[in-house]
């Protein structure tokens, strides 16, 4: 299997995972934080939305500069609107990816602010690293979710929720 059906492959399994953890946000949530320094759920969520864009942001650029860019994520204050941009900031990535080939893979892209440079990887490497953000910042989420006392779906396997639903079931049979 090649590296680009295997990194097709994994991203759509998340994105599956995602969309699930996502679709659970009530709407009159959006402004809650467990703390001060923590996200919001409206940032949070929007944040694990944009991230399947930075694929194809990965793949066209070779840096992403905070000094010069212009991405912004949107204001999101619905789950309707969330589930929107997720799914085209999802088709986005999945097709800058499904139609790049493994030599770009290989280029380096740099994340810097200015002069100030974070790292510099290759294409493929940041790739895996908005992956990685992704179940990150999905864990935060269900969290976040947990706190609110909001059921979660399962990501690797079922949730305790849905082990809950499970067992109630095979009690009522």
């Amino acid at each position: 299997m090649d590296i680009i059906k295997m990194l097709l492959k994994e991203f759509d399994q998340e994105a599956q995972t995602t969309r699930k953890m996502l679709a659970c946000i009530p709407d009159d949530r959006y402004d809650w934080q467990p703390h001060p320094k923590s996200m919001t759920v409206r940032r949070l969520a929007t944040h694990i939305a944009d991230i399947p864009s930075w694929v194809q942001m990965a793949i066209d650029d070779d840096e992403l500069d905070f000094a010069t860019s212009a991405h912004k994520e949107p204001v999101i204050n619905n789950t309707a609107d969330l589930l929107e941009f997720f799914e085209k900031s999802y088709r986005e990535g999945r097709e800058a990816l499904a139609n790049t080939n493994e030599h770009v893979l290989e280029q380096s892209w740099t994340m810097r602010n200015g002069d100030q440079v974070y790292f510099t990887s290759t294409k493929a490497e940041v790739i895996r690293a908005a992956y990685c953000q992704t179940v990150h910042h999905r864990a935060q989420l269900g969290v976040f979710l947990r706190l609110l006392d909001i059921p979660i779906p399962g990501s690797y396997g079922p949730s305790a929720d849905e082990m809950e639903q499970q067992m109630a079931a095979v009690a009522a049979n």
